[in-house]
């Protein structure tokens, strides 16, 4: 195998491409991130790292309540814009109709196929952002979306991000857990 090395960064293959939603001085506030994963399974948490200088960071530490809106390809447009668009410059309140569940502060995108609401757990200081821990609340599903109660990525459609590039999600090429089973 002929392998170089290459300088350090925060590479991972592939990412989901989410809309951070907070309250910020009163108003619905989404920003786009994909340094996101599952933190925890039991109580489930998710994580979520934000630049510092962000405008939503500061609704998240006011509120201590957040929410992760999973975007469908089709709304690669406004997806980007919410990270491109400041919301310290722009009021992006009305990109995505907001609608709120059992923490009453964490706005949920309505046109999201899934919307997790979180309640702040920790903020860890890693350097340029914070690792935001959130504990899951409740979890938001348009119907259409789920396969026997539970959500399905074909049927979301979830936007993928990888170096500069969204992507949508390929074909499925085996189930977890199982196809090792054939390893001898």
């Amino acid at each position: 195998m002929d392998k170089i090395t290459i300088d350090p960064m925060p590479f991972m293959s592939v990412m989901p491409t989410l809309l951070v939603g907070a309250n910020v001085s009163g108003k619905p506030n989404y920003m786009t991130a994909a340094w996101a994963t599952v933190a925890c399974m039991a109580p489930p948490m998710v994580c979520v790292a934000i630049n510092k200088i962000r405008f939503t960071v500061q609704g998240i530490l006011e509120n201590k309540t957040f929410s992760l809106n999973v975007s469908s390809a089709d709304q690669v447009i406004k997806t980007d814009y919410c990270g491109i668009a400041s919301g310290k410059n722009e009021d992006k309140s009305g990109v995505f109709h907001s609608f709120y569940g059992k923490l009453q502060t964490a706005p949920l995108a309505e046109e999201c196929p899934v919307n997790i609401e979180c309640k702040l757990f920790e903020s860890v200081d890693c350097g340029s952002h914070l690792l935001i821990i959130g504990e899951v609340a409740g979890i938001h599903a348009d119907r259409d979306c789920l396969t026997e109660g539970k959500p399905d990525i074909a049927k979301i459609n979830p936007i993928i991000y990888a170096q500069s590039t969204y992507y949508g999600v390929g074909s499925e090429i085996a189930a977890a857990f199982s196809v090792g089973k054939q390893y001898k």
